[in-house]
């Protein structure tokens, strides 16, 4: 009998680690090849880690909770064959392995790095160590290593965990009670009178006994903290148009059963409206940006993320990568590809990173328009809203008559600080255009 280490795979570039969140094979249990092992979560993206061989599970080296480096073992599966065999294997994946961890080694040293030249870095201790997860986390949203070396942890040996410090931050903004005035700093006078200090007491929340608790998942306290901080770092502004969508309805109903029996994929709206987005924005690069500081940085791809809904009600946004390069075939591949993976909890963690400018369709539950919030650090999101049958003036060398037309609305916001309303409004205008412009002889 051979036995096989199975390692915690690479999950990105810019992921060094991973918390395992529960254990999907017991000690003894009999594995297939590709069959999941344990569930993981990053900061990113949970996901399954499946294994690469036929055997059976034997030893777990770490527990619910624990953070695991990636290229570290994590469970050893005993298999068929001479022990030679099981050594071949591993020795094939050394150097692989070597070269993951070394990659994984960088990242972290480059993280220590940054953090060592800001004030009063967080830092383990004999009594107390921190994953530099914990680490990141703490530096980001400024707490104090007063604070983390006093929290209490629910990890191995009371090892703080992503979602204790998460906790912590959150309940720590519901208890400030006030915006305190800077002393330093005079209170400003309105009609000579002095304005007072402004207090923000956030309402408590009071339940009987006839009400029901229900505890946040991790993925609401990522997604709530997200959005917070979205609002809090962009001014953001919105505009809106109406788009007649008619000729792309009707070009739709006419070639989707083909394109179905042709490519074995359904031809849903939300492609072609991407494919238009992709257009719209190779013509303003300027809403293809980010800003970090003061600068501004203009991306070379276009890579668009598309909100989608998870089981729980929760969203994720994967991205399609280099979206402007895609044909319709292509574009509907991926939309649906990445679609059904976010709705079994498949998607890799590059698989919503990198994005440049994003998508969400609020039409899906409904809705004719809303104001989304901007997917940091990007300056721009497009709400697509429900397409509905109204009637509409019809414009024509005749003359003027009504007809029955199909309609949407787009609702555009965007990140005034860099954004300005011409820009924005001119953007979603070149969306409506190419939507409008829509060649009903087009062929697939």
């Amino acid at each position: 009998m051979a036995k096989f280490e199975l390692k915690l795979p690479k999950m990105g570039e810019s992921v060094a680690e991973a918390t395992i969140t529960s254990w999907l094979k017991e000690v003894g249990d009999t594995i297939e090849m590709d069959d999941s092992v344990l569930e993981i979560a990053t900061d990113k993206v949970d996901s399954e880690v499946p294994s690469e061989v036929d055997g059976v599970l034997v030893e777990r080296l770490f527990n619910v909770d624990d953070v695991v480096q990636v290229g570290e073992v994590i469970a050893i599966i005993e298999t068929e064959g001479d022990e030679g065999e099981g050594e071949k294997i591993n020795e094939d994946d050394k150097e692989e392995s070597v070269t993951e961890e070394q990659k994984a080694i960088e990242e972290v040293e480059q993280t220590i790095t940054i953090a060592k030249e800001t004030v009063n870095p967080v830092i383990s201790s004999g009594d107390r160590f921190y994953s530099p997860l914990v680490k990141n986390i703490a530096k980001a949203e400024g707490v104090s290593q007063e604070e983390l070396d006093a929290l209490k942890g629910t990890g191995k040996d009371g090892r703080v965990t992503k979602n204790d410090i998460l906790d912590y931050i959150q309940n720590k903004g519901s208890k400030q009670s006030e915006v305190q005035v800077p002393k330093k700093v005079e209170q400003p006078v309105i009609e000579n009178k002095p304005v007072e200090k402004i207090k923000t007491e956030a309402p408590a929340a009071i339940s009987n006994g006839e009400d029901e608790i229900i505890e946040m998942t991790r993925m609401g306290k990522l997604v709530a903290n997200h959005m917070t901080n979205s609002l809090q770092t962009s001014a953001h502004v919105q505009s809106f148009i109406e788009a007649d969508v008619t000729n792309i309805w009707n070009w739709r109903k006419k070639v989707k059963a083909d394109f179905l029996k042709r490519d074995g994929e359904n031809l849903t709206f939300t492609p072609i409206f991407m494919e238009v987005i992709a257009k719209a924005l190779r013509d303003y690069p300027m809403m293809n940006i980010s800003l970090q500081g003061d600068t501004i940085i203009k991306k070379k791809n276009i890579n668009l993320g598309m909100a989608a809904a998870l089981p729980d009600g929760n969203l994720i946004v994967p991205v399609i990568k280099n979206a402007d390069q895609l044909n319709l075939v292509g574009m509907t591949k991926q939309v649906n590809d990445l679609a059904n993976r976010a709705r079994m909890n498949k998607l890799k963690p590059d698989e919503i990173q990198g994005g440049t400018y994003t998508v969400t369709n609020v039409g899906s539950f409904g809705s004719i328009m809303g104001t989304p919030i901007i997917n940091q650090p990007q300056v721009g999101i497009l709400a697509l809203g429900a397409i509905r049958k109204v009637p509409a003036v019809i414009e024509t060398p005749e003359g003027d008559f009504i007809g029955i037309r199909y309609k949407m609305f787009l609702s555009h916001s965007y990140d005034h600080r860099v954004v300005n309303g011409a820009l924005g409004g001119m953007f979603v205008k070149a969306v409506k255009d190419y939507l409008e412009a829509w060649d009903v002889n087009r062929e697939m």
